[in-house]
């Protein structure tokens, strides 16, 4: 968990206001362009960062697990979010009132660094996965977010959706139909009834491209801790 890396001083400025919270799959944390009251840092499960288009269309821009937080706009001094943000793999987190944030991000010097840091660590994944989808096929893709996922999944077997798996992709559902299949005709996964589950993570990794490697190297640079991001 990112406030692990906090010396103990800085972990009291924030530990009598952090409130345990449930994660249930499907809510929604954060609304696109609204206000933000809380941040969220996850225990379990992982979030999606979602950009809505005018027209309707949806695409994910960045996942969040147990390495970042959730608000990460209040590090900079902003008051909205730019995305909608839900729980994509149920689990909890802490909460903590957005003004809490503030103040104690005023008062230590330490704090802010990590968040900051933590901050270039998903524009490292949001700028990885951008060029990932503009060069890579599905197939990579597709074996590069179930490697992401599992990094934040507490087992080998999580929920994950056709649907979702289209939205995070930004391919059609019948594309996410032929790479999956792909993946498990080879044995790398099992998808079935809307369950992910990871057959031969080695074998996955070397399915994936090179944008996988790339971010948890350069994030792992920046974090200093064992939790992949």
């Amino acid at each position: 968990m990112l406030l692990a890396a906090l010396l103990p001083a800085d972990l009291a400025l924030l530990q009598p206001y952090l409130k345990p919270v449930e994660l249930p799959i499907r809510e929604t944390l954060q609304r696109q362009e609204e206000a933000i009251t809380a941040a969220y840092f996850p225990e379990s499960g992982w979030t999606s960062n979602l950009l809505a288009l005018g027209s309707g269309a949806v695409g994910e821009v960045g996942l969040v697990g147990r390495e970042g937080m959730v608000g990460l706009p209040l590090v900079y001094g902003a008051e909205r979010s730019p995305y909608e943000i839900i729980v994509q793999s149920p689990g909890w987190a802490l909460r903590l009132e957005a003004q809490v944030l503030r103040e104690a991000l005023a008062e230590s010097a330490t704090l802010h660094a990590l968040l900051m840091r933590y901050a270039m660590a998903l524009h490292v994944q949001v700028s990885w996965t951008a060029i990932c989808n503009l060069h890579h096929h599905v197939e990579q893709r597709l074996a590069r977010w179930i490697l992401m996922a599992h990094d934040r999944a507490d087992g080998d077997e999580f929920p994950m959706t056709h649907e979702f798996l289209a939205i995070m992709l930004g391919v059609r559902r019948q594309g996410v139909t032929v790479a999956a299949g792909a993946l498990q005709k080879a044995r790398l996964i099992r998808y079935e009834r809307g369950q992910m589950a990871i057959l031969d993570r080695r074998r996955l990794t070397a399915a994936s491209c090179e944008c996988y490697r790339a971010t948890q190297r350069e994030c792992g640079h920046l974090l200093q801790a064992a939790v992949p991001c």
